[in-house]
């Protein structure tokens, strides 16, 4: 099957691995569309088990009311993660329906990082509650939210700032 010229990317001329495909504007906003659709369920399902828990037993047991209010705090990080992350799908039938621009692209992948802060900050918060619930010790907990941080920190944030500054032959997990 032959390409276009435009599908094809530097490495390729030469007779080598992609190293980075070009897409189109409409492939780019489809992609970026199904990584807000991958990530949602998963928002979706914790934001779920967060409210559950508060009609637990347990829960006002377990936790003092400041915990209870940490945990409040964490559901509505889960709700406002939510709402940014499907805001380019919003923006998208709204404005441009029928269409796919540059703008749209850069928008909607900055709601999609920046619908992760608030997914971080959720998370980090329920993991201080779980290991606080668990250890019984406040330092433990302070200790699995550092921890937690820190893996977001580095896989939301070093590792893609990596991969843009060094780019490598993707499929090669020996250049991540």
């Amino acid at each position: 099957m032959e390409r276009d010229h435009k599908s094809r990317t530097r490495s390729e001329s030469r007779g080598g691995v992609p190293e980075v495909q070009q897409l189109s504007l409409e492939q780019a906003g489809n992609q970026l569309l199904d990584e807000c659709r991958m990530v949602l369920p998963g928002v979706q399902a914790l934001l779920g088990f967060q409210l559950v828990a508060v009609f637990n037993s347990g829960f006002r047991d377990a936790l003092s009311r400041a915990e209870q209010l940490l945990h409040l705090g964490a559901v509505l990080a889960g709700v406002v993660s939510i709402a940014i992350i499907m805001t380019p799908a919003a923006i998208h039938r709204t404005r441009e329906p029928t269409s796919v621009s540059r703008r749209f692209i850069e928008l909607s992948s900055r709601l999609l990082m920046l619908g992760m802060v608030p997914l971080a900050i959720g998370i980090t918060a329920d993991v201080y509650l779980v290991a606080r619930i668990l250890s019984q010790s406040s330092a433990v907990a302070v200790v699995a939210s550092v921890m937690c941080v820190a893996v977001f920190i580095a896989l939301w944030i070093l590792v893609p700032r990596r991969a843009r500054l060094h780019p490598t032959t993707h499929g090669d997990p020996r250049n991540v």
